[in-house]
C-alpha cells in the first residue's frame, strides 16, 4: 500500500477526471413516489409535522371540559342551596334537643363546605386549562390530563351520582393523551 491512502472515489492518477464518461445535466429533484410516513409527519426519526389548527381530539377535550364547568356550576347551585338548608335547620334545632343533633348539623356544614370549595377549585381549573388550549403549552396538556384524573378519582367516590363526570374525567384524559394532543401542545410558537 502507498501512503498517503489513494481516494477510491476518484479517478485514478495520470488520468483525466471524467475520461470515458459523458458529461450529464444535473436531474431535477423527484417527488417521492410514497405519501407520508403514517405515524405523522414524515419518515420515522424525522422532526414531527406541528399541526397549524387545532385538532379534532382537543376540541373535543375543550367542550368536554366546559361541559364539566356546567355541570360543576349546577352542583355549586345545589350544594349552597343544601348548606343554606342545613344552616336553617340549625337554627330550628331546640336549645334542649339532644348533642349528637347538633354534631350531625356541624358535620353536615363542614361536608357541604369542603364540597363546595372542591366543586370551585374543579370548575375554576376546567376554565382556565380550557381558555388556555389555543396557546397554552406543555403544562396546558399536562394539567389537562391531572384534572381529568382528579375528576375520575373523585367522581369514582360518589359513583351513582358521579357517573358523568367518571365519563367526561375518562374522556378527558384519551382525548389529551393523543399524539395530535401532544403535537399540538409542544408545537413552537412565534
Amino acid at each position: 500500500m502507498s501512503y498517503p491512502p489513494q481516494n477510491p472515489y476518484g479517478p485514478p492518477p495520470g488520468q483525466q477526471p471524467h475520461y470515458g464518461y459523458p458529461q450529464q445535466q444535473p436531474q431535477p429533484p423527484q417527488p417521492a413516489p410514497y405519501g407520508p410516513y403514517p405515524g405523522g409527519g414524515g419518515m420515522p426519526g424525522m422532526q414531527p409535522q406541528y399541526p397549524v389548527a387545532m385538532p379534532g381530539g382537543v376540541k373535543a377535550a375543550r367542550v368536554v371540559m366546559f361541559v364539566l364547568t356546567g355541570l360543576n356550576l349546577i352542583g355549586l347551585i345545589i350544594a349552597v342551596a343544601g348548606l343554606g338548608g342545613v344552616s336553617k335547620a340549625a337554627h330550628d334545632v331546640s336549645p334542649y334537643s339532644a348533642a349528637e343533633d347538633a354534631t350531625a348539623i356541624n358535620i353536615s356544614k363542614g361536608l357541604l363546605i369542603a364540597v363546595i370549595v372542591l366543586i370551585v377549585i374543579f370548575t375554576v381549573l376546567a376554565v382556565t386549562l380550557a381558555l388556555q388550549f389555543g396557546n397554552g403549552g406543555n403544562g396546558v396538556r399536562v394539567g389537562s390530563i391531572v384534572f381529568g384524573v382528579g375528576t375520575l378519582i373523585l367522581s369514582l367516590c360518589t359513583f351513582p351520582l358521579g357517573l358523568v363526570h367518571t365519563i367526561l374525567g375518562i374522556m378527558v384524559i384519551a382525548f389529551i393523551s393523543k399524539d395530535e394532543s401532544k403535537y399540538w401542545f409542544n408545537r413552537p410558537r412565534y
